[in-house]
């Protein structure tokens, strides 16, 4: 049996139970950087914690737990839909006839049912199937699902992790025997239903002031995806609905995780369309912290770094003693230079991250590498697709630089692959491997004979007159084809 570790915001959350040298806080686990692959590699990690929204201390156990390669339950995939009504309805719109069979037999009755679910099991035993199919479908430990009666039948209302301080004597009993019959049981989810018809949707924000392509960008991938047999049609977040009518969906609008733009790549996903960016790839890539434990753990050179937890506020002087400033303190999902701050003293530090703690549990604290340019290394499907370079706004230390309301940013060019340095090359398709086969810009500094990979972007700019500088049309035609050869294969299959 693989090695366990239960984490929990405090020790004291485990008194109820026997004591166990699986456990471990959630500070701890933050904390310790040698929990990775090398030296944990088949660790199982049950994360109790309560704070467990987006962004919260729990969120990031299991945020770093995958980064680390470990397996953990609840996976950020899991917390992502549970955070969006939208999101678990989707999981668990296959209820309604379960339901509609246990009303018959009697088992729910009453106007309104609550329900904990303990991996899987209740104290219910006339709902033990209902309780496994909500762990199948939303692998989280404990759960609490709270189901009412309308005129047409019986409908989940709410869905949430449940707190481990809140169970009752005898739930806790059930935990406990639960949590020990876990590890011999594996459960799995159903295969998203597929459908095929060589559509194309591009996924764009008219009003977006950075959209990763312009206008006429996306011009170039229309007749691009037509010249190919593919339909291309732009739509924008109203059209979540329409989804099960295309093949493929091509994100050009910036990403994040608590947004839009990931619900419908899940939402894409599940109706069985190929997805560009798709949403492993956008968990992986929006969230700095992630992107800083996962280059760590694989050995892959990044700027050297550390985390700041939020309760490191009052040890900082201690933690940060040996370093030298400057410093860049980073929020987890800052984009376009956004969240990004120069840090010069240990005074300012302590003020910024006073601040920036508001919004994030923990904070990223790097190295500053002064270059004059950064190159983006532009890789699809494992292959070199462009390579820039871009140039640091005048006068300021950054690409973007945000005043007054405006955006400012340096120059580019961009170059064949051969011109680039075979370091950097190696460095960004070693990177992207992490990630996926999907579409990426990866940011590298060199300085002198060190490469370091700065980040990695799930839904690069593809702007006309920039990134196609070299190839041209073959650019977005190279893009369609990849979309193309997908949905063949998934045709294929269907056979």
């Amino acid at each position: 049996m693989c090695p366990l570790r239960i984490v929990v915001d405090q020790p004291a959350d485990w008194r109820p139970y026997y004591p166990s040298d699986d456990l471990i806080s959630a500070a701890d686990f933050l904390a310790d950087e040698r929990l990775s692959p090398q030296h944990d590699a088949a660790t199982h990690v049950i994360n109790l914690c309560a704070g467990l929204d987006y962004l919260d201390t729990g969120y990031y156990v299991s945020l770093l737990a995958q980064a680390r390669g470990q397996r953990v339950l609840p996976s950020v995939e899991t917390l992502n839909q549970l955070s969006r009504k939208a999101l678990i309805d989707l999981q668990l719109e296959s209820l309604a006839p379960l339901l509609g069979d246990l009303s018959r037999r009697g088992a729910l009755s009453g106007d309104e049912l609550t329900l904990r679910v303990m991996f899987g099991e209740c104290q219910e035993a006339a709902l033990a199937k209902l309780a496994r199919r909500l762990f199948e479908r939303l692998p989280c430990p404990l759960l609490e699902a709270r189901f009412s009666h309308r005129g047409d039948g019986w409908r989940l209302s709410r869905l949430k992790p449940l707190p481990l301080t809140s169970l009752a004597p005898d739930e806790q009993d059930l935990f406990a025997s639960a949590l020990n019959r876990h590890s011999r049981k594996v459960w799995r989810t159903p295969k998203a239903r597929r459908r095929y018809r060589f559509d194309l949707a591009i996924l764009v924000d008219p009003q977006e002031a950075l959209p990763p392509s312009n206008k006429s960008a996306l011009k170039q991938f229309i007749r691009a995806g037509r010249r190919l047999g593919i339909d291309v049609s732009l739509i924008t977040r109203r059209d979540a609905g329409r989804l099960a009518e295309f093949d493929a969906l091509f994100i050009r609008e910036t990403t994040a995780l608590d947004h839009h733009t990931y619900r419908m790549a899940r939402r894409a996903e599940h109706e069985g369309l190929v997805v560009i960016d798709d949403p492993r790839s956008i968990l992986r890539c929006t969230n700095k912290v992630y992107l800083h434990a996962l280059l760590r753990a694989k050995h892959i050179a990044c700027p050297d770094g550390l985390l700041l937890h939020r309760d490191d506020l009052t040890a900082l002087p201690g933690k940060v003693a040996d370093l030298t400033y400057p410093m860049v303190l980073k929020v987890p999902d800052g984009a376009f230079s956004r969240g990004i701050v120069k840090i010069e003293s240990h005074a300012q530090l302590v003020e910024e991250a006073r601040r920036l703690f508001d919004s994030s549990a923990l904070l990223l604290l790097q190295e500053w590498l002064p270059t004059e340019y950064d190159w983006r290394i532009g890789v699809l499907d494992g292959q070199v697709l462009f390579a820039s370079r871009y140039y640091m706004a005048r006068g300021h230390w950054q690409i973007y630089q945000h005043a007054n309301g405006k955006v400012k940013s340096g120059g580019f060019s961009t170059h064949p692959p051969h011109e680039v340095p075979p370091a950097v090359l190696k460095s960004a398709l070693k990177a992207t491997r992490l990630i996926g086969d999907g579409l990426y810009g990866v940011d590298l500094k060199q300085i002198g004979e060190r490469v370091v990979v700065i980040e990695i972007n799930d839904n690069p700019n593809v702007d006309a007159g920039i990134e196609d500088a070299v190839m041209g049309a073959r650019l977005y035609e190279r893009i369609m084809a990849v979309f193309l050869e997908r949905m063949e294969a998934r045709r294929r299959l269907q056979r």
